[in-house]
């Protein structure tokens, strides 16, 4: 069929008036905007679906989440003879109405159904699906995509243990989406005989996270939930762990889909914790910690001698793997992705403790088994695996508080700590380069370019081999990533993002001589000079 068939069928199933009517003016005006919409669909994979609101196939709706939940419905149907699932869903625009046409959809194919109580945050849906026992959860949400994106992460219980889906099951999954997608969601069966679960599960992960809080000495400490659905869980985790009112950055406290304040609802981005470094300056905070819209990221600020910085997802998180590692037993594993610091797998050899890399993303850190810690630097942390199999923004900051308020009450800071784990590791420096396109084929040959023409040197830095996982990689499946090997021992991975129109560069260096100044001074000055080198060749 021709775009504007394809339109015109697609407008006579669309349920949402907004969409409806954005539809009708694309196909009064035709041409390439309307062909742009059916070029294709919007692909679900690992990360389920993500991407803008708006009308059709390549766009986030309700036409489209309804021919994922169908295609959801039939996979799980074939698995199993009773399955089950639960849906979550934070505050962006369209989520609740997203997760409650999956609920009718579910409940109407057969599919043992219950919806959580509100908008809660993605880490609460993950443990649902383990204290429920079900045999999959579906949360709705862009994470810390920009304000207009929506999307539709896919977990699998029972023998999964609630972790995200890998391939096969993705695929399986895209099989069965597309089926759907041949007829119309209009002849679909649907049914509200499902449960809408009350608060005994948000009780219950409330009372698990807390538990593993340990507060030594009281902190003044400054929470912001960056316009999400984090304020309520996290406040009450907080109380209930012993660590008190936390002072809030209240202009991003309550869940605001516009995202008022920030360009991107990403505490990476530049700006984006400007308001909670200038709460935590005015009421001298001991530490600043900030989840992501969904809670399921944590970033962390400390006061310097130059004002607050955050500290990278790889300090927080080689921080935290220490923590855990001192207190883990002989046979737990340490795991993170292949873009993550080589500085856990330091401290995994220092106590004698099995490490894993693994390719990028939570569906593949939380598979590892015996895992009792595991990051990846994009703010993404798992300390308590037998709670929730996934990152987990609200547990992270648990553990990070608790072990700043073990530092004060030892009259020791967490910069300290960091020299500390300098002197007795090595200072590891790392540094990631983000291009945004949008032309998404620029990405590809960009990463083409670089496989035509490998580089020699990177800045004044000589190549000495470089690791293509394009066709798989040793213990890896394929993936779309070059890493270099950087003589002296330096490290650079390229990647395209998974969720964001970008290419990403990773850069990691380290250092064991002199003091830790001295360590962290000749890492950075290494990691420098790639990021200059780096920035050149994709110029």
């Amino acid at each position: 069929m021709s775009s504007l068939e394809d339109a015109r069928s697609w407008l006579a199933q669309d349920p949402d008036a907004v969409t409806r009517a954005e539809l009708e003016q694309l196909i009064a005006e035709g041409g390439p905007a309307l062909d742009e919409r059916f070029a294709g669909r919007l692909e679900f994979g690992t990360a389920g679906l993500r991407g803008e609101l708006g009308a059709g196939p390549t766009r986030m709706n309700r036409v489209l989440v309804t021919q994922a939940a169908a295609g959801l419905a039939a996979y799980l149907l074939s698995k199993s003879a009773s399955p089950s699932i639960v849906i979550g869903y934070d505050g962006r625009r369209n989520s609740e109405v997203f997760a409650r046409d999956t609920a009718t959809i579910m409940a109407g194919a057969g599919v043992a159904t219950t919806l959580l109580p509100r908008h809660l945050p993605t880490p609460v849906l993950a443990f649902a699906v383990r204290h429920f026992d079900t045999s999959a959860g579906v949360m709705v949400t862009a994470s810390h995509n920009p304000a207009n994106d929506n999307g539709y992460k896919v977990y699998l219980g029972k023998d999964d243990h609630g972790s995200q889906i890998v391939p096969p099951a993705d695929g399986e999954i895209a099989a069965d989406i597309l089926a759907v997608s041949k007829g119309s969601i209009a002849d679909l069966p649907r049914s509200t005989d499902f449960i809408v679960a009350d608060d005994t599960v948000l009780h219950e992960y409330v009372r698990a996270t807390a538990a593993i809080a340990s507060v030594a000495a009281p902190l003044t400490f400054v929470y912001s939930a960056m316009h999400g659905v984090g304020w309520e869980t996290a406040h009450a985790v907080f109380a209930a762990a012993g660590f008190g009112e936390p002072v809030v950055v209240t202009q991003q406290i309550e869940p605001d889909a516009a995202f008022p304040t920030v360009a991107f609802p990403n505490p990476e981005e530049p700006g984006a914790m400007d308001l909670t470094f200038a709460r935590a300056a005015e009421v001298g905070a001991d530490i600043a910690v900030v989840n992501d819209p969904d809670a399921d990221r944590l970033a962390v600020a400390i006061p310097s001698a130059s004002g607050w910085r955050r500290l990278s997802g790889n300090e927080v998180g080689y921080l935290l793997g220490w923590r855990v590692a001192e207190r883990s037993g002989p046979d737990g594993v340490l795991a993170a992705s292949i873009v993550s610091s080589p500085a856990l797998r330091a401290v995994a050899q220092a106590y004698r403790l099995a490490y894993e890399d693994t390719l990028t993303g939570f569906k593949w850190i939380s598979r590892v088994p015996g895992m009792v810690f595991g990051y990846e630097e994009a703010l993404g942390y798992l300390v308590d695996p037998e709670v929730v199999r996934d990152k987990d923004g609200i547990s992270a900051a648990v553990e990070f508080l608790s072990l700043a308020s073990e530092l004060k009450a030892a009259g020791r800071t967490l910069d300290d700590h960091l020299d500390a784990f300098a002197d007795r590791f090595g200072a590891f420096a790392s540094s990631q380069v983000s291009l945004r396109f949008d032309d998404l084929s620029l990405i590809g040959a960009a990463m083409g370019r670089l496989r035509a023409n490998p580089p020699a040197h990177v800045g004044s830095i000589a190549v000495d081999r470089i690791d293509d996982f394009i066709g798989g990689f040793e213990q890896y499946p394929a993936g779309d990533i070059l890493r270099l090997h950087l003589v002296g021992g330096a490290r650079v991975i390229v990647r395209p993002s998974g969720t964001e129109p970008k290419l990403k560069v990773y850069i990691d260096a380290s250092s064991d001589s002199g003091t830790a100044h001295e360590r962290r001074a000749a890492a950075e000055a290494v990691v420098a000079e790639l990021e200059r080198g780096m920035r050149e060749l994709l110029a």
